[in-house]
């Protein structure tokens, strides 16, 4: 048997398809109930069981309060996590309808007033999100990760030191210390939790509304870095302007210039998650290198 389907059994359900092969193994899978919902097998060493525990409580919690994402659904036995005989951890969240707003580095399929609409919602819920999360108590023992400054731009960032990434020349990685450094003196605002990886293929679009999936990178940061993070995979796009005002518009910001700052900041811990990750030769190095110094560019002024 299959680590998957090892894991199914704890459950009861049976796999029907993968769906994603990435940080997480995630199957669609059909409960003994009759109900869809998505299997997960947490990568070895990311995240510890406490953490996951914990995110796996915050979205029950979010959940119950409304929002519209993925509950946490208990095995068998109660348990929200079960342990794999490979070391791995498995858990079941309830199945979200929808299609992901869109893909990583190709158009949107969508016209442009409906995605400008789509943004607009996602602001929202993303205020929707935090607001709902301030109200929370959060129990003993509860742990994610940090956003902050350090975890940002501190001497050891939470995804790596993106400043001496192998592949940056060192016109770069110049760029690259020097953003680091004015990050350090400009990022401020309201800190709490948040999902911190709002790209396309994590909100799901169903009509005029939307969905949040994947709260795997969640954790304790800047507010406004979820926006930062919905905005990364925009930068190219023509009327990125007009996203990013229908993004702010929804959240209820008008920062424009921290939301740029933290555009940028999170082009700069790409750069460091592709470090440990990725085979070398992987094009995606040279490119989010280079979308991190046109960013830190555009956000900076050039030297």
């Amino acid at each position: 048997m299959t680590a998957a389907e090892i894991a199914a059994e704890a459950w009861g359900a049976r796999i029907l398809r993968t769906l994603r092969d990435r940080e997480n193994h995630v199957c669609e899978c059909v409960l003994p109930s009759g109900d869809r919902a998505a299997l997960r097998l947490h990568r070895a060493g990311y995240q510890s069981p406490a953490a996951i525990r914990s995110e796996l409580w915050w979205c029950a919690e979010l959940a119950r309060a409304g929002l519209p994402v993925p509950a946490a659904l208990p095995a068998r036995d109660g348990q929200l996590l079960v342990s794999l005989p490979d070391g791995r951890h498995a858990s079941v969240i309830a199945w979200i309808e929808g299609e992901a707003l869109g893909e990583a580095a190709k158009p949107f399929s969508r016209p442009l007033p409906q995605v400008l609409d789509l943004y607009h919602s996602l602001g929202a819920l993303l205020a929707r999100v935090h607001r709902a999360t301030d109200w929370m108590t959060l129990p003993e023992g509860f742990t994610r990760p940090l956003w902050d400054l350090d975890g940002l731009v501190g001497e050891t960032p939470f995804w790596g030191r993106f400043w001496d990434h192998p592949a940056a020349t060192p016109d770069q990685r110049g760029v690259l210390i020097r953003a680091r450094d004015a990050l350090r003196e400009r990022l401020s605002g309201e800190l709490g939790l948040i999902h911190a990886d709002v790209l396309r293929e994590n909100v799901l679009v169903n009509g005029r509304s939307v969905s949040l999936i994947d709260f795997d990178d969640s954790g304790f940061g800047f507010r406004l870095y979820d926006l930062g993070t919905a905005l990364v995979q925009t930068v190219f796009h023509p009327q990125q302007p007009q996203l990013r005002e229908a993004l702010m518009a929804g959240y209820g910001t008008t920062d424009e210039a921290m939301v740029r700052t933290f555009t940028l900041a999170r082009t700069l811990a790409s750069v460091g998650w592709t470090m440990p990750r990725l085979q070398p030769d992987d094009p995606i190095h040279k490119s989010h290198l280079a979308r991190a110094v046109m960013v830190a560019e555009q956000v900076l002024g050039p030297v």
